[in-house]
């Protein structure tokens, strides 16, 4: 999207003053899904909560929950508070923020915390940091940035595409130590689209994409775990006491639902048959109690959402904001496709949490502050563009 001259003149006429209401459809979109994931985390947490085999809720069965709902209320008000700053001060710490996470990437193969085989977190008095959700917005920031300062010359190898590419080797070399494929997948993924509203031509991405593809080809030659990985997505059900368990629970835990669901609290699978139930397959058991109806409500409030930050994206008033909401939106719809897909088995399961639903405090957390930023960019549109959306 380009802002010339012509469009800043047409906005000449708006005050510059930040308005003090965000975009309503937005917010409440946000509060409504934010609603039903809390409710979720209740309904599929309790069963392991109660039986606790790692002795960590102390047979609490609403352990999972109210951590969730704490962190929520958390995360609103983290929310609230990025509303409040302008965008300038996003493009101004955009880098030091980069540096700060790169960081901590560096620290967790060192002194991070060790679960299910890989070291993806950092211990922070009695709680977990995830630093890889925090390389994501780190990303989307500095290249909204970067793109900002290299204006016309995004097209050149030098100036326009080696400083995108050092920094995404540097984030995705880190997340690879750790090792966390999933979300090296997503960040390679935001990293494209951002070139891509950049103005980087089409031939880039083709060279990128054939690159990819012989990496996978010998990825999957080379690796056999990988190589047992897609065979295991193609056919699950012929390992299913093993490889294939995971997807065979999930794929039976959506089809018991049916159309209208087993209601609210009734899913047999969360009993302990369903790995990971209130966490990355926690839309398996959405679709089990809430059935095909309640699932696909579920997903077209996401939809709605993910529209409304398009909308707001590109009624933005300056390019740096453009960008940030073009790269917090496209980080949401990202994230939902794949955790959709990896639960239907649509594509290799992997671990990819669903925005607001999957259980995760400081996840949460950050989700919720991205979103705040959304809304502090809708702050600056334009007020005629602004009158009926006041929350």
């Amino acid at each position: 999207m380009r802002y010339d001259s012509a469009r800043l003149a047409g906005l000449s006429n708006v005050s510059e003053r930040r308005r003090p209401a965000f975009d309503g459809p937005f917010f409440l979109l946000t509060l409504l899904l934010l609603c039903a994931g809390v409710i979720m985390v209740l309904s599929a947490s309790y069963p392991r909560a109660w039986y606790d085999p790692g002795h960590v809720t102390g047979g609490n069965a609403a352990y999972y929950f109210v951590r969730q709902l704490v962190f929520a209320l958390l995360g609103l008000a983290a929310m609230w508070m990025a509303s409040r700053l302008p965008m300038e001060f996003y493009r101004r710490w955009a880098f030091p923020f980069l540096g700060f996470t790169l960081v901590l990437l560096m620290l967790v193969p060192v002194i991070g915390v060790k679960a299910n085989g890989s070291r993806r977190w950092l211990g922070v008095g009695g709680l977990t940091l995830q630093p890889s959700e925090l390389a994501k917005l780190a990303v989307i920031l500095s290249f909204a940035a970067l793109i900002c300062r290299t204006g016309e010359r995004m097209c050149s190898f030098r100036r326009g595409i080696l400083p995108f590419a050092g920094i995404l080797a540097a984030v995705v070399g880190l997340l690879v130590l750790e090792p966390h494929f999933s979300a090296s997948v997503i960040i390679l993924a935001i990293g494209a689209v951002m070139l891509f509203l950049g103005g980087v031509r089409l031939g880039w991405f083709a060279g990128a994409f054939g690159a990819a593809g012989a990496g996978l080809a010998l990825l999957l030659t080379f690796f056999p775990y990988a190589s047992s990985r897609i065979n295991t997505w193609r056919d699950p059900f012929s390992d299913t006491s093993d490889r294939g368990y995971q997807i065979v629970q999930s794929l039976y835990t959506v089809g018991s639902g049916g159309l209208s669901g087993l209601g609210l609290g009734g899913s047999r699978q969360k009993f302990l048959y369903l790995p990971e139930e209130h966490n990355d397959f926690i839309f398996s058991v959405v679709c089990e109690e809430l059935g095909f109806i309640g699932a696909a409500l579920i997903l077209c409030l996401f939809a709605l959402l993910i529209l409304r930050g398009f909308w707001i994206a590109f009624h933005c008033r300056d390019r740096f904001s453009f960008l940030t909401v073009c790269g917090i939106t496209s980080l949401l719809a990202i994230q939902v496709f794949l955790n959709v897909a990896v639960v239907t088995n649509l594509l290799p399961c992997t671990g990819i949490s669903l925005p607001m639903f999957s259980y995760g405090g400081t996840a949460l957390l950050i989700q919720l502050g991205e979103l705040g930023i959304v809304l502090s960019a809708s702050r600056d549109l334009p007020v005629h563009e602004r009158k009926e959306n006041r929350p």
